[in-house]
């Protein structure tokens, strides 16, 4: 049985956001006024089912415009795209950034991660919510990582409606003369198809503020009164190497426009792009493979490797997907880049589409990080008015061009092809493998994905060459690779080192303090190390064998005020929040594991010895059974907690 909304009807704002974004209805069908011909023949069929893809798109709209998705509008956005309503429904409640209840318009989350909480995000959250009563208009949300590690506490606030209201700015640097004066100005038209009905996807702006580190005058201020709320600092403000000569990855932050494309291509910019041209789409390929190119993100997979199994698939189309959906606690870098060089990233999405036969990409950026948004979007059509993007890239009769979809608040979207659940219209369900998607991904076609600091990685490969990329780092883990510190540590931050500098090394550049508790490396799915084993070397077969993980670059570091215990709950609460609940071992794994670490928080010695055994045992059968690698990393930290730190004894 199908779920039905009975009555409920749309109002004039949520219909208005919606066709904003489809396009007004064009019969009763999809929701306009009935008239005859609409008795005679139906409209939609194939062409709406086609635009499921929409669905994550349209919530957004509604949920930027008014604040949350009500009955009336999620049946009408069905309506317009021929989604069942059940699908619908359960989409829009797999989201933590969307709600299907009434709620204020303005929503303050609070980040109550890792990062935060040592650095006193639950006493911050209290204060906000004591002073912020009902009557003040804003719903206060404990939220997971917002990707502001180095700036802890952190908020963000938003605020629905469009346009902004008066003395509220809107999204990011949208505003920013200098991105006005290269966009056409404030008043110029948002570019479309000819229709009417602007850019299809085409982001909904609304109002946002970022606030970190937060104190609670300055969150509510934010909330309540942005005109006296703290401008966001600049992206080189979390780059405590910026100036210095010999980064690769992050020497235009800081130094480099990053609103300016021709700022960008005075310093470099497009020169890969130019020279992957004259080499061809094979030959591309074969220098990412010698430069010994691996993913970023964790998984540590050759890229030249994926990108020649794609190329060589005969079905066609080929998509590119740039995974931009940082949410492991701890992880900033790809926001820092996005933010400082955004047409790094579309140069290198090109490189990437060019050698793999795509001309069409999705960028999937996480719903946390406006300002990127706001660069990213603005990066994009410079580069389609300047013929970077579009049908004919520098005019090389190559056809690319970029489509930026919101995620909403989901750390599975992460997984590579529960992303392209999202993209679908789908819930952020991770795929059984095989078929990879190689061979059958986004929307069934061969599919290569990449993460932000893996694409940004192929710009010095090309610019350089493959031999002198390969000679930085190690012989197997080559290039330079990005950290992200926080905690306590004096100067926080995301560092640029070669691979194979030691976990020492890495915190005396950050400033560790005394008394040094414990590190967790790779974030919430990697694992602690203790004060005396900070000669691990920062490579993947390093970490590897010493018994933890590099992961995604997460450099946490905890002295001896932070409480172990609490921390430990804090990622049990992560992980049981952020399954996906499709698989039984990690959704009933994950409760479990938060069970008994909530029993033996005050508990030590023979009496926790019990529930000790027990989270051993639901681990080794989360990590042994569940479907993706959030079920399979969920017990890691904890782990070597009780393994190498004593954390119960």
């Amino acid at each position: 049985m199908d779920l039905r909304f009975g009555d409920s009807k749309p109002t004039d704002e949520e219909r208005a956001a919606v066709d904003a974004l489809l396009g007004p209805p064009e019969s009763s069908w999809e929701g306009a006024d009935r008239s005859d011909a609409d008795l005679r023949w139906a409209r939609g069929g194939r062409e709406a089912r086609d635009r499921r893809d929409q669905l994550l798109p349209a919530l957004h709209a509604l949920n930027d415009r008014v604040g949350w998705i009500s009955e009336g509008a999620l049946d009408y956005v069905c309506r317009r795209l021929t989604v069942p309503p059940a699908e619908a429904y359960g989409v829009a409640t797999f989201y933590a950034m969307f709600s299907v209840r009434p709620r204020p318009a303005t929503v303050l989350h609070v980040c109550t991660d890792l990062a935060c909480t040592a650095a006193g995000a639950s006493e911050l959250c209290a204060t906000v919510e004591a002073r912020l009563g009902p009557q003040s208009g804003v719903k206060v949300e404990r939220s997971p990582c917002l990707g502001l590690c180095e700036r802890a506490p952190a908020t963000l606030t938003i605020r629905a409606g469009h346009p902004a209201r008066p003395g509220v700015p809107p999204l990011g640097e949208l505003e920013d003369e200098a991105v006005q004066a290269e966009s056409g100005g404030p008043g110029a038209a948002a570019p479309g198809d000819g229709t009417g009905k602007g850019r299809r996807g085409r982001n909904t702006l609304h109002a946002t503020a970022v606030c970190a580190p937060a104190t609670p005058d300055q969150a509510i201020a934010a909330a309540t009164a942005p005109e006296t709320a703290p401008t966001e600092p600049a992206p080189e403000t979390a780059v405590p190497q910026t100036g210095t000569p010999t980064l690769t990855l992050l020497h235009r932050i800081g130094t480099t426009d990053p609103t300016s494309l021709d700022d960008y291509r005075a310093h470099g910019g497009y020169t890969a792009l130019r020279r992957a041209f004259a080499l061809g789409p094979a030959a591309v390929i074969r220098e990412v493979t010698d430069a010994g190119l691996v993913g970023r993100g964790g998984a540590a997979f050759p890229t030249g490797r994926k990108w020649q199994a794609t190329a060589a698939q005969p079905d066609h189309p080929h998509y590119l997907v740039c995974n931009a959906d940082e949410s492991e606690p701890g992880t900033f870098k790809d926001r820092v880049l996005m933010e400082g060089d955004p047409y790094a990233l579309v140069e290198a999405m090109t490189i990437a589409a060019y050698a793999t036969g795509a001309h069409r990409g999705f960028l999937y950026l996480r719903g946390e990080y406006p300002r990127a948004l706001a660069r990213l979007t603005h990066a994009i059509e410079q580069a389609r008015t300047r013929g970077l993007l579009g049908d004919d890239v520098l005019g090389q009769g190559y056809a690319f061009d970029i489509e930026i979809r919101r995620g909403a608040g989901a750390y599975i979207c992460g997984e590579e092809t529960a992303l392209f659940n999202s993209i679908e219209g789908h819930r952020g369900e991770p795929r059984s493998k095989p078929p990879f998607p190689v061979e059958k991904g986004l929307f069934g076609k061969p599919t290569v994905e990449n993460n932000v600091e893996t694409l940004v990685n192929v710009l010095p490969i090309l610019t350089m060459g493959a031999q002198a990329y390969a000679a930085i780092g190690t012989p197997t883990s080559t290039g330079p690779k990005l950290f992200c510190v926080s905690g306590t540590v004096a100067r926080p931050g995301v560092y640029e080192l070669p691979f194979g500098a030691t976990l020492g090394e890495l915190l005396t550049l950050a400033g560790v303090r005394d008394n040094l508790r414990a590190v967790l490396l790779g974030g919430a799915a990697g694992g602690f190390v203790r004060p005396d084993e900070l000669d691990i070397p920062l490579t993947f077969e390093g970490t590897r064998e010493a018994g933890t993980t590099l992961g995604s670059g997460v450099v946490m570091a905890f002295d001896d005020t932070v409480p172990l215990p609490r921390l430990l709950l804090r990622i049990a609460e992560f992980f049981r929040d952020e399954s996906c609940g499709q698989c039984v071992p990690c959704r009933v794994g994950t409760v479990r594991q938060e069970e008994a670490l909530h029993r033996i928080a005050d508990r030590t010695g023979a009496a926790a010895a019990d529930d000790i055994a027990l989270l051993r045992e639901v681990g080794r059968t989360m990590r042994d059974a569940s479907i993706c690698g959030l079920g399979q990393t969920a017990w890691n930290a904890v782990e070597s907690a009780i393994d190498r730190l004593g954390a119960y004894e």
